[in-house]
């Protein structure tokens, strides 16, 4: 089974480097405290790594 992954925006991307807040939208997190399911790939846990301050994430069994 594939492990899927509960992100949750925390804190703003608001006066964050652009990069960074890029990349909350390519999550598709768009406002605080939204929560998105993606499945736990190296390409997605590379993109939590560059925002890790900002957001929380849970592993979940699929």
């Amino acid at each position: 089974m594939a492990k899927t992954l509960a992100i949750t925006l925390k804190k703003s991307p608001v006066g964050r480097p652009e990069n960074q807040r890029k990349t909350a939208v390519a999550l598709g997190l768009t406002k605080l405290h939204q929560t998105v399911v993606r499945t736990d790939t190296p390409v997605i846990r590379g993109m939590i790594n560059r925002i890790s301050h900002l957001v929380e994430v849970v592993e979940q069994e699929a």
